[in-house]
């Protein structure tokens, strides 16, 4: 039988109990080296100081009622922070990336990169990277768009975007460096053309930015009017052909007759079927202007530029008789009037002599002509009417104004 002097009295204690109440004085402890680190490292001394001696009473009690001993580990860390290629080591009661960066102030967007994941835990001795992410307005090859690239050189950028720079011309040089603020990259890669001119193909390697720079890189000149087969201003495509057309321009001038019209008036002092010619037509001028090309040797259809008229027709006046014609001449009926024409002028009513002095079938002068009742000239008058005049003639005189072919009027 124990001596109740002696007797030992426990109390018991839930171990799940015990567990929480032991961590919670820990994370307290936890927050407050956090608070402390953020405001310096003599704040930090004094709060863990003062947090210890809080904590210390409770941690005892803690102890004692759960039958054993919890360790209290101090959870600081040393991290290395490397934030665009700067880095730091620091020490740190955080959890885990994530909860690091916020406590540095460094910010993470979507364009940025972190190594490890936000969201990893950490550890002591661990390794971040923060590489922020940097617009590009990139022109490539013509065609613009806006890229992001956590590189901070030019060079980077390119390897990075995947973009082949060799042989590629560059607005910027490759060392240059990529503030976060970005900026613009025009790259023009080397791209592979072939020139037809004058006959020739030329192929070549180039990072033009333009077909007529291209051109010219080829050692071919454009002269005058010469043109491209694609506009010269176009930005050159792999594989492109690209044809030179030697243009030679110039002006032709037709000439074309704009036919006279013809006036016809009517005159009674005239006998019907009698023309008389008062103002001889004249063809007017009209004058076309075009503009002609050849390219590469083959002339192209004419362009008509303008079209002038230099000179107005004149109309031809002809006067149309409506007199009723006399039947004949009385005693001239019965001559051979054929004959006596045969032998004046071969029988053609337009007949003039070389000296331009007599015309008609019966060469008549103009004088003549007129006494007898004719207007204008014989040789316009129609064969009747001028038969009828040398009729007239023949009572007024016999065969004298025909001292040489007279005779042929006897049958």
């Amino acid at each position: 039988m124990s001596n109740p002097r002696h007797e030992t009295y426990e109390t018991a204690v839930d171990p799940a109990e015990a567990e929480a109440a032991a961590s919670a004085p820990a994370r307290t402890a936890r927050a407050g080296r956090r608070r402390a680190h953020r405001r310096g490292p003599r704040d930090a001394r004094r709060a863990d100081a003062a947090g210890l001696r809080r904590l210390l009473p409770r941690a005892l009690v803690v102890t004692l009622l759960a039958g054993g001993t919890t360790a209290f580990v101090a959870e600081d860390k040393a991290v290395e922070l490397n934030v665009d290629g700067r880095q730091r080591t620091l020490h740190t009661f955080a959890d885990d990336v994530g909860e690091l960066l916020a406590e540095e102030g460094v910010p993470v967007g979507a364009h940025d990169m972190v190594a490890p994941a936000p969201g990893t835990a950490l550890g002591d001795g661990d390794e971040v990277a923060v590489r922020h992410g940097r617009p590009v307005l990139l022109t490539l090859d013509g065609h613009r768009r806006r890229v992001w690239t956590t590189a901070d050189t030019v060079e980077g950028a390119l390897r990075q975007l995947g973009v082949r720079a060799e042989g590629a011309h560059l607005s910027a040089s490759r060392s240059r460096r990529i503030g976060r603020a970005g900026l613009a990259l025009d790259v023009r890669t080397e791209r592979t053309l072939t020139i037809m001119a004058d006959g020739r193909a030329r192929t070549l390697r180039t990072n033009a930015a333009t077909v007529r720079e291209a051109v010219e890189q080829a050692g071919v000149t454009l002269r005058g009017q010469d043109s491209l087969s694609v506009p010269a201003g176009s930005f050159p495509r792999d594989g492109q052909t690209v044809t030179v057309l030697r243009i030679t321009a110039g002006r032709e001038v037709h000439e074309e007759a704009i036919p006279h019209p013809v006036r016809r008036v009517a005159d009674p002092a005239l006998f019907r079927g009698t023309e008389v010619v008062d103002q001889p037509g004249r063809p007017g001028l009209r004058r076309t202007t075009y503009a002609v090309r050849t390219v590469n040797g083959v002339r192209l259809t004419p362009r008509r530029v303008r079209t002038e008229v230099v000179r107005e027709p004149r109309p031809r006046v002809v006067r149309v008789g409506t007199r009723p014609r006399p039947a004949s001449v009385r005693g001239t009926d019965h001559l051979d009037w054929e004959a006596l024409a045969a032998c004046e002028s071969g029988g053609r009513p337009d007949a003039v002599d070389p000296s331009g002095t007599y015309g008609g079938l019966y060469q008549f002068d103009t004088r003549t002509w007129h006494s007898l009742g004719g207007h204008g000239r014989p040789q316009d008058a129609p064969a009747a009417e001028q038969t009828y005049r040398a009729k007239k003639l023949y009572a007024r005189q016999g065969a004298s104004p025909w001292p040489h072919c007279g005779a042929r009027l006897q049958p």
